[in-house]
């Protein structure tokens, strides 16, 4: 029976007839370019073949409502509500759909349970208001809904909404509120979750939106039976905003899709296989071309035969442990390579890469490369433009404004022209979704903003009055008109004439009132919000922040007043429509009929409504799949085709059709386990995982399912090397001096060593003003404070960083070359909110981020705030030592860390951190000051001038000097007298001199005023302005001091790339250490 529904299915999407007409606008189809056929069968056969398994491969893509409904309440009758399996640290799995399932239900649970504790803690509180709630729990009142989008992904219903139970104003730029494909549930105002729950996800959150009054959003009701139009009815709506929920939605689907195909590399992930052999095209065609990954021009090196003859010694720009890298990624089908921070891994892969495609044979398919980010795919692929312009930048908003940008589908398309095919669905699949929209509007016509109550004719229409009552209410109200008024109102609805004063008019859009609440605090920094909207929000798939689509605004126009003694009660008003004469219905019972009609043709309406929006749907789904087949044409040209690994997921079908061979995954120890296993698609080959599992791991939404018993939070990468497969280490670091590296050492012991270029002052200087202290521990025991998130900051802590920031700036650090790295979002924000407010730092833009955020990154300056101080000496994030690891070699120059040393000795990583600063194997004490320590209770700055070292002990500390020492200046001012203001590193021409100003004026009078100030005569009492020499100068603006990085040139804080010095020495075949 299934078989012949899938024939059915299959043979209705066959192509039309040559002669069908095409788009407007674009030439008719080309004969012989016609759709690749995986695609449909990925979408429209696979699908819905059956396969043997457990429930799970029947879950819908949407929680249903009873998963989000069911708490902990031990109904083991409900299908949704499943055991959840725990991943593997180690070993093998049983079975293929064992660890598929199990992957399956523990991300499922993660992305899930946060918003189901939310309803049941808003169920239990109904009437409360956020702040009453823990966590990170979104309340929005008097939802209603105002409007049907007939969008190109599917219907959706905009609702407008009210803030008054956040109790505070939002700054939608920069809130974590309702984006772009989160969760939310509905419920009506009388039920609160009690027996409804409707899910939903955000459509588009336009700012034009969610800044009116009242806000607005568009949602795409996950249930069709369950969309709703009637503007009276009243919803609360509810999100849980610490998770999101559409980076995983795309992976649960293609887990189930890979249970219905072939599973390449199982042997290894399934079966925990640890030796790994050469993928089938190695074997085939072992002659590479290797001269240009060695970037060396070699014949020898032309045609190596990558399985038999590797070269024992080669001549080339990488280091002995990248080659040994370099020959895994070429030659084995699982090839993982782990690489500490500033070893080299992206250029590692993309030399690899290079290797590949000098080697490639004209019908092979792209090679697949897939980030954690959308930044480090941009990031690789502007290395790989440096020697291959085919190729394409899929989904994603990429930050890159020139060569990366070009090769965004959206710019492909729009240089080449969409592709037109043979019997493509995107054509015929819009033809429907506009039929269908028209049908739509004309249901819809009843509740379109209007200023007359409903026609009785749409009611005789519906079957809810008979024609012999419409044509009743029609002369009636005719000749009531006609008597009354002479004909001028013989246009209004009948009912206006039979409800009379019981006609009441309702607001189309009720503004909310101004609570006169503060803002609150922003979740996130601009760009990490558009990198979590950025897969589901991009021009490759056509959709915008708003949606494309009609908007059938809806309204009810009018209502009536409450009818004496007859209440609402449909008996009777169903008794009074028994009456084949309306006007026969007493006056006191039309209200409560017309509201009984009113209600009847909603309901009549929405049946029809959900109907339509289910066919509306299935055509914009396949109208999706016909983009994929148009993208496909384009993408199948290309030899690369880059993306992260939730876009692996979302366009996993897309990826399959063009058969790939390799798939190559970036940040692959930072990514979740299954992401990365629905990259083995059935023609996959090899599989490179390139990372580092000692930095940081991948993000769990429930921090229950981080480490035993659940292990969600072990990436494919780490569970791997568990398993004893086998792997390369990069083992030579060029990105901090070794003063920095150092400090790593309790975490990758001795197996970093650096390059001779991090010891070579050209390349890497001193920090200005630190007297050659390049690495600092700052101990104090300054109390943390907590946030209404309960997010850790540290004000005072706070201060004595944001003074440093100001005195690195007087002496001549660009705000660039400074990064503020902290573990916890709240002092992010305390953070930035302090460097606001200093004099001496407006108008700059600084860097302040959290360490999950600055994976991959790095800078000249890092300045580390720990914040935890307490007397329970519990540390929470930074005992974590993969985050540690992350906030510890993020610096190229200068790490400066401010944190309570004696708290933080309690754990192991940390006391071997504070004793390497130390140079003292000893337990933790407060030092006595002997010169070459890298600890104590103050900070340590160098003026240039004097050669004075001066202690920093508090925040209030730094208002003593300058940039400089506590000495006054002394030096000579332009207009000749000596400087009295404290040691500085700035020029004196931006210092006003106070002395009194000896110049004669051209009146003969002497001046009366200060050396700085525009010379006055005394005498004349005119004004000059005189040109600065001596005893002449005229006063700088007054924020010129605080300014001095806007009137020089900073002395440059070298970066490794950009210096000719660093070009010429950087020989990574030099092997010798300069360890410390």
């Amino acid at each position: 029976m299934n078989e012949h529904l899938v024939e059915r299915f299959v043979r209705s999407r066959r192509a039309p007839k040559a002669d069908t007409e095409p788009v407007e606008g674009q030439s008719a189809p080309s004969e012989n370019e016609r759709p690749n056929p995986l695609i449909r069968k990925y979408f429209f056969e696979d699908a819905v073949r059956p396969v043997e398994g457990g429930s799970w491969l029947c879950r819908k893509e949407i929680p249903t409502s009873s998963e989000i409904l069911d708490i902990d309440t031990g109904n083991c009758n409900n299908p949704d509500i499943v055991e959840i399996v725990p991943n593997r640290p180690q070993g093998a799995w049983e079975s293929k759909e064992e660890y598929l399932g199990a992957l399956y239900e523990l991300l499922r649970e993660d992305c899930i349970r946060p918003l189901r504790e939310t309803i049941s803690q808003v169920r239990l509180t109904p009437t409360g208001e956020e702040s009453e709630f823990k966590g990170t729990i979104g309340i929005y009142e008097k939802v209603h809904v105002r409007a049907v989008v007939c969008s190109t992904r599917g219907i959706a219903l905009r609702v407008t909404f009210s803030i008054r139970r956040v109790g505070k104003q939002i700054l939608w730029e920069q809130s974590k509120r309702l984006t772009t494909g989160s969760l939310v549930v509905l419920t009506p105002a009388n039920d609160m979750f009690k027996t409804t729950a409707i899910v939903a996800t955000v459509a588009a959150r336009p700012l034009t939106g969610v800044q009116s009054n009242p806000p607005e959003v568009d949602l795409f009701i996950a249930n069709d039976d369950e969309l709703e139009i009637d503007p009276a009815k009243e919803f609360v709506m509810v999100e849980e905003r610490s998770s999101f929920f559409e980076a995983d939605r795309h992976t649960l689907l293609a887990l189930q899709s890979m249970m219905r195909e072939p599973f390449p590399l199982s042997e290894h992930l399934v079966d925990a296989v640890p030796e790994v052999g050469e993928p089938d095209f190695v074997k085939e065609h072992p002659i590479m071309d290797l001269t240009g990954a060695l970037g060396e021009d070699d014949p020898q090196y032309k045609e190596v035969n990558v399985i038999t003859n590797w070269p024992d010694e080669l001549q080339s720009s990488l280091d002995g442990s990248q080659l040994e890298a370099l020959r895994r990624i070429l030659t084995k089908k699982l090839a993982i390579v782990q690489g500490p921070p500033g070893a080299g891994k992206t250029f590692v892969s993309t030399q690899a890469i290079r290797a590949i495609l000098a080697s490639r044979q004209p019908d092979d398919p792209p090679i697949i490369i897939a980030c954690q980010t959308n930044h480090a795919v941009d990031q690789i692929l502007r290395k790989i433009v440096e020697f291959e312009s085919a190729f394409a930048r899929l989904g994603g908003r990429s930050k890159d404004k020139d060569a990366i940008k070009e090769r965004t589908m959206f710019s492909l398309r729009d240089s080449e022209g969409r592709p037109q095919l043979q019997g493509g669905l995107r054509f015929f699949a819009k033809k429907k979704m506009n039929m269908l929209e028209t049908e739509l509007s004309e249901l819809l016509l009843p509740l379109k903003p209007d200023n007359v109550p409903m026609h009785c004719r749409i009611l005789e229409e519906k079957g809810l009055l008979t024609k012999e009552q419409a044509d009743s209410l029609e002369t009636g109200a005719s000749q009531w008109v006609q008597s009354n008024s002479g004909g001028s109102d013989a246009a209004k609805s009948p009912f206006s004439v039979w409800l009379g004063n019981s006609l009441v008019p309702v607001p189309h859009k009720q503004q909310e009132e101004d609570y006169g609440f503060e803002y609150e605090e922003t979740d996130l920094a601009f760009e990490q919000l558009k990198e979590m909207e950025a897969e589901n929000l991009t021009k490759d798939d056509e959709d915008l922040d708003s949606l494309f689509g009609k908007v059938l605004w809806l309204a009810d126009n009018f209502t009536c007043r409450k009818s004496t003694g007859m209440g609402d009660s449909k008996e009777k008003a169903k008794v009074a429509l028994k009456h084949k004469d309306m006007w026969k219905i007493p006056e006191g019972h039309r209200g409560a009929v017309y509201r009984y009609l009113q209600q009847e043709m909603k309901r009549i309406i929405t049946d029809e409504f959900r109907n339509l929006a289910r066919q509306y749907n299935k055509e914009a789904r396949e109208a999706h799949v016909g983009r994929f087949e148009e993208n496909e044409v384009i993408l199948k040209k290309q030899k690369i085709v880059g993306m992260t690994t939730t876009g692996l997921s979302k366009y996993r079908g897309l990826i399959a059709s063009l058969q790939p061979r390799i798939v190559l995954i970036e940040e692959a120890a930072e990514t979740l386990e299954a992401p990365v296993t629905v990259a083995c698609m059935p023609t996959v080959q090899q599989l490179i995982l390139v990372g580092d599992h000692k930095q940081l791991r991948p993000h769990t939404h429930v921090q229950a399912h981080e480490d035993s018993p659940y292990w969600l939070n072990l990436s494919l990468f780490e569970r791997m090397l568990n398993n004893g497969v086998e792997f390369s280490f990069l083992s030579r670091q060029r990105r901090m001096i070794p003063e920095i590296r150092r400090i790593l050492r309790p975490i990758y012991g001795d197996l970093i060593i650096d390059h001779p270029a991090m010891s070579d002052p050209g390349i890497r200087p001193d920090v200005p003003g630190m007297g050659g202290v390049n690495s600092f521990f700052m101990s104090h025991n300054w109390p943390e404070q907590h946030d209404d998130q309960m997010s850790a900051y540290n004000q005072r802590e706070a201060d004595m960083i944001v003074g440093f920031v100001e005195y690195l700036i007087y002496n001549n650090v660009g705000p660039d070359k400074i990064t503020i790295l902290t573990f916890y979002n709240g002092q992010r924000k305390f953070l930035l909110s302090a460097l606001r407010k200093c004099p001496g730092l407006a108008g700059r833009f600084f860097n302040v981020v959290t360490v999950d955020s600055y994976q991959g990154e790095e800078n000249n300056i890092v300045i580390l705030s720990l914040v935890r101080s307490n007397e329970n000496k519990k540390i929470g994030f930074l005992s974590i030592d993969n985050r540690v690891c992350v906030a510890l070699s993020r610096a190229q120059m200068g790490l400066y860390i401010f944190g309570d040393g004696e708290v933080l000795f309690n754990y192991e990583t940390w006391a071997k951190v504070i004793n390497i600063m130390a140079l003292s194997k000893k337990r933790y004490e407060k030092p006595k000051n002997p010169p070459f320590r890298r600890l104590a209770d103050y900070l340590p700055v160098k003026c240039d001038k004097h050669q004075v070292v001066t202690q920093m002990r508090d925040p209030d500390d730094w208002k003593a000097i300058s940039g400089g020492c506590k000495q006054i200046c002394t030096e000579s001012l332009a207009c000749g007298h000596l400087c009295r203001v404290t040691c500085h590193p700035f020029p004196h021409d931006i210092i006003s001199c106070d002395e009194g100003c000896e110049r004669v004026l051209p009146c003969g009078h002497p001046c009366g005023e200060m050396c700085g100030e525009p010379c006055i005569c005394p005498v004349c009492k005119t004004t000059t302005v005189q040109p600065a020499e001596p005893n002449g100068q005229p006063e700088p603006s007054a924020d010129q001091v605080g300014n001095v990085m806007d009137t020089k040139e900073p002395t440059p804080l070298l970066e490794l790339d950009d210096h000719e010095t660093a070009r010429k020495n950087l020989d990574w075949s030099r092997e010798q250490s300069l360890l410390d």
